[in-house]
């Protein structure tokens, strides 16, 4: 068969630093996870165990070991991490997330009410043995949002030694970043990647319309979270604009090359 290339959707390769695709799982089977990678593993780069699954699932060690195997992260969801907190565990959750075979781990404080203070000090203790996404923001609905508290704050997750902010907007993409009906914060995403710079920050992007946006505001290689398992290579044709949402952006950027 003949070879067919398009001009568009200039990407970085894998392993990569930008351009990330973070995936949220809440629950998959490990044999659909594995069908799924046969088709996806290339577009894919994190892979975060949501809320307590990891803590649920039997087949969870053996998920690990098939991200690994499939050249993907696996990251520990904050919430697990959170209900740790709370009951005084975080030592203990820490070493059985070691043990399990995670490389990442996310730190948050959205659901807990933890302390910046505190949450920095948990950052510092996890990176001796993972790479730490540290999340910003509330989970509920109800908390104010305020755009350069959560720039000081990504800054000062990543000076306590996270490798990336991430900006909540949960699997509904309708709190944190997001109005209730999905709108984009404009404020907070300039305040954030005006602070630490939009390679260093991962956008919890769950819709078709928030991830063409950020495509649109920041490239193909932005990074987007909490995408879901069967939306993969839908992102990934939004990002190489072979969708309509990122088409004329697309356009665009080939005639300026």
């Amino acid at each position: 068969m003949g070879a067919f290339s398009l001009g568009r959707g200039d990407r970085f390769r894998k392993p990569r630093l930008a351009g990330l695709t973070h995936v949220i799982d809440t629950g998959l089977p490990l044999e659909q996870t594995r069908a799924l990678f046969e088709v996806v593993g290339e577009y894919l780069d994190l892979w975060k165990f949501g809320f307590g699954t990891s803590y649920l699932d039997p087949t969870a060690a053996k998920k690990i070991r098939l991200l690994t195997e499939s050249g993907i992260e696996a990251c520990l969801g904050g919430t697990l991490l959170e209900v740790a907190w709370l009951e005084s565990k975080t030592d203990e959750c820490l070493a059985w997330a070691r043990d399990m075979g995670f490389p990442y781990v996310e730190v948050s404080n959205g659901a807990s009410k933890m302390s910046t203070a505190e949450k920095h000090r948990l950052i510092e203790t996890a990176r001796a043995d993972f790479t730490v996404i540290a999340e910003v923001g509330s989970k509920d609905p109800e908390d104010a949002v305020w755009a350069q508290a959560w720039a000081d704050e990504m800054v000062g997750d990543l000076a306590a030694g996270a490798s990336w902010g991430i900006t909540e907007g949960r699997e509904s993409g309708t709190v944190g970043l997001y109005t209730s009906d999905g709108s984009v914060r404009w404020l907070v995403v300039d305040a954030v990647t005006g602070a630490v710079g939009a390679d260093k920050v991962i956008f919890e992007a769950p819709r078709r319309n928030q991830q063409a946006a950020l495509i649109r505001r920041f490239g193909p290689n932005v990074n987007l979270g909490n995408v879901s398992p069967f939306e993969v290579l839908g992102v990934e044709a939004l990002r190489r604009g072979l969708r309509v949402d990122t088409l004329v952006t697309s356009l665009a950027e080939s005639e300026s090359r």
